[in-house]
């Protein structure tokens, strides 16, 4: 191939700057011309294109978000959306394109792929949720956001003797909420994957207080929802004032940790390389510690379960 796209899509993600640099510059290296597609697949549909080279991804590799931006594109689902996107590949001579993103980034190029246009996916989600990969880019800086920022609300719970019911994010999957719940010592962790027994929870909190503990953390997955809810049963049972908060989207925030960058910039430079071979179809996964690939209509037909030997150790350390 000559000329390779490349595009973040669906929710930005710390390090997709970093894995944008390593596709930027291991193309050049290899003689390739590289086209920066902005905004994801909207930005494929309206030819919103521009030329990248090595000085155009000087100095991005500690920033946060996306500097060729995200969105996501409901028309990018339809035939229509997807033809129009086509067109622009060959008016800019793409011959392959690296998509970074999630599950639904990971959907369009297949749908692209199944059309002639070889697209090679990067595990890029805050949410580690892609099934086919050990680790996506920018779950561990979201988990460290996370965790001092609970931290902070530790201190003023400790000073009030309060419970703080805090919502992280993870729509679909708990695997935030479980590794902050055992990094700041939670009472409790809620997850989607769990039906919530409010009377369990409680019942922890009484025995804990008995032990002589006096402040609680109860980390709730943004899937469970209903922290108000949740934060009102506690005070009403047990008389300790509870309060909710909602980290939401500063999660998302914030320069990248050094394993984001590092596992960023491996992804982006593999993705290049099976496009350098001619090679399309496929996602970049991380298992233990190799990265490899595999088969992108495989990838998507995985399932990923949350580690419930982990979410054991929380409850049992959690006392």
């Amino acid at each position: 191939m000559k000329t390779i796209g490349v595009l973040t899509s669906g929710g930005d993600a710390p390090g997709m700057n970093a894995a944008i640099r390593a596709v930027v510059r291991t193309a050049i290296s290899k003689g390739m011309t590289v086209k920066g597609i902005i905004r994801g697949y909207n930005g494929l549909i309206e030819g919103d294109i521009i030329d990248l080279d090595v000085r155009s991804v000087s100095d991005i590799i500690h920033r946060g978000g996306t500097f060729l931006y995200t969105a996501r594109s409901p028309l990018f689902k339809t035939e229509e959306g997807m033809q129009k996107a086509i067109e622009t590949c060959k008016k800019e001579g793409i011959e392959g394109i690296v998509v970074i993103g999630g599950d639904g980034s990971y959907r369009g190029a297949r749908d692209l792929s199944e059309r002639g246009v070889p697209c090679v996916g990067v595990p890029g989600t805050i949410d580690n949720d892609i099934s086919s990969t050990d680790y996506t880019i920018g779950f561990d800086t979201a988990m460290n956001t996370a965790m001092e920022m609970v931290d902070k609300l530790r201190d003023t719970s400790q000073s009030h003797d309060r419970c703080s019911v805090v919502e992280v994010m993870g729509r679909h999957a708990g695997h935030i909420a479980l590794q902050i719940g055992i990094a700041v010592g939670a009472t409790a962790v809620l997850v989607p994957e769990v039906p919530v027994d409010m009377d369990s929870v409680i019942e922890k909190i009484r025995k804990t207080q008995k032990t002589g503990k006096e402040h609680f953390i109860i980390i709730v997955a943004e899937g469970v929802g209903g922290v108000d809810n949740i934060a009102k049963q506690i005070e009403a049972a047990t008389g300790i004032e509870s309060r909710a908060t909602i980290l939401g989207h500063v999660q998302r925030g914030g320069n990248p940790s050094v394993r984001d960058r590092v596992i960023a910039t491996m992804l982006g430079s593999a993705a290049v390389e099976l496009l350098d071979k001619g090679i399309g179809n496929r996602v970049i996964c991380k298992r233990g510690n190799d990265i490899t690939d595999m088969d992108i209509f495989e990838a998507l037909n995985m399932k990923k379960d949350l580690n419930f030997d982990m979410l054991d150790v929380a409850n049992c350390t959690s006392i």
